[in-house]
């Protein structure tokens, strides 16, 4: 394993100032977590009215992007899709580093960290976070389990053990299991009209198959560009088709909401819609997100993934990938929490507004993310290099 290991620890000026930036982000972040630790939540821009603010709204997003996996293995696994043999590794790695990722924001999300283990030490079966908290933890392990594995076998150049594939096929109701747990969360909350819809679990697994492939995609012809590792036109086609569709299918579930809303007219339901595309009362600090960002990137990355020859032309394919991830970040990563809180109980406005330590402490996260994700793609690459050398 040391061996293994060993490969992050050897690469150009670019890793090397790629790995020093990122420690740097990760410093940033722990000194503005260390002022909440000492001060407290206040310091945040949450408030009574609004008690879930970006920690929450990112922890949902990155549990998406980590049960985007299961589309990479499902494929392979299910279908015999060997196109998708050479991706795998790369979606459970990735699976690794969005799962610590959310799960450093609810401990971030709970104050002082020491309160995580009072889900550990007085586990409530009642409780839905308790679940959350078994699921991801659950596949996060597998997903170790497997990558690690998968990187050991191919560097001895022998197929990977069984117990690998039986992991495997463990990993794909885990990964269903974690976002749809996540959702309800959010959906078994009575006072909350936004999120109380019966195809919360469904809108938030079409929007997490479409964002957390559309990172993948980005991030192999980057790896294209800069190692040996030289992923397959056909596996990108095909990923790129999973994006579209789930895209697609996130904004039908999206639209099905709106239409509901308005239709049935009840307060209730329409507020927080009329909140964030329309703004309430005066306050429309989220409006230029929705539409300029939401629904004009979703239709813009739809509209170029739909057809086949933009499609397979890389650099219109960057632009659709980007444009669904973000389109997908502030659709689950913003407007879903903050239009959960508003307006409030009482129908009245109490708008949200991070405040640079919270900005700080998510940048610290990302960068941890970012790093894990940069060793472990590191050592991958590694062994296929060493492996190409051989040859």
């Amino acid at each position: 394993m040391s061996s293994v290991l060993e490969k992050a620890f050897h690469g150009s000026k670019l890793y090397w100032g790629w790995v020093v930036a990122l420690l740097a982000m990760i410093g940033i972040g722990v000194a503005a977590y260390a002022n909440q630790f000492q001060n407290g939540l206040v310091v945040t821009g949450m408030s009574r009215d609004v008690n879930w603010g970006l920690y929450i709204a990112q922890f949902t997003f990155f549990v998406g992007v980590a049960a985007s996996g299961v589309m990479v293995a499902i494929p392979l696994y299910l279908h015999n899709f060997k196109e998708f043999g050479k991706v795998v590794i790369f979606g459970e790695f990735l699976a690794v580093a969005s799962v610590l990722v959310a799960l450093l924001f609810i401990v971030i999300d709970m104050g002082y960290p020491t309160r995580v283990f009072n889900v550990i030490l007085h586990p409530t079966p009642t409780a839905i976070v308790f679940w959350d908290v078994v699921a991801l933890s659950s596949y996060l392990i597998v997903n170790i389990l497997i990558g690690w594995a998968a990187v050991g076998a191919e560097r001895k150049g022998v197929a990977p053990a069984k117990w690998v594939h039986v992991l495997s096929f463990v990993a794909i109701p885990l990964a269903i299991s974690i976002h749809t747990v996540t959702a309800f969360l959010f959906c078994g909350m009575p006072g909350r009209d936004y999120w109380h819809t019966a195809i919360l679990a469904a809108r938030f697994l079409a929007s997490a198959f479409a964002a957390g492939p559309a990172l993948l995609i980005i991030i192999c012809l980057i790896m294209r560009r800069l190692s040996v590792f030289k992923v397959g036109d056909r596996a990108i086609d095909a990923l790129a088709k999973i994006v579209c569709y789930a895209i697609i299918t996130n904004v039908f579930f999206f639209l099905l909401e709106v239409y509901t809303s308005f239709y049935s007219n009840i307060p209730a339901g329409t507020y927080p819609l009329q909140y964030l595309f329309f703004g309430l009362d005066g306050h429309a600090a989220l409006v230029p997100f929705m539409w300029e960002a939401a629904a004009v990137l979703a239709f813009l990355g739809i509209g170029l993934l739909l057809v086949p020859k933009l499609r397979r032309n890389h650099k219109a394919l960057v632009v659709a990938l980007v444009s669904v991830f973000i389109a997908c970040w502030i659709d689950k990563g913003l407007g879903l929490v903050l239009g959960g809180f508003v307006p409030n109980s009482f129908g009245h406005v109490v708008e949200y507004v991070p405040t640079a330590t919270e900005l700080l402490v998510i940048l610290g996260v990302y960068a941890i993310g970012l790093l894990v994700l940069t060793v472990l793609y590191k050592v991958a690459t590694g062994v296929r290099k060493e492996l190409a050398q051989d040859r």
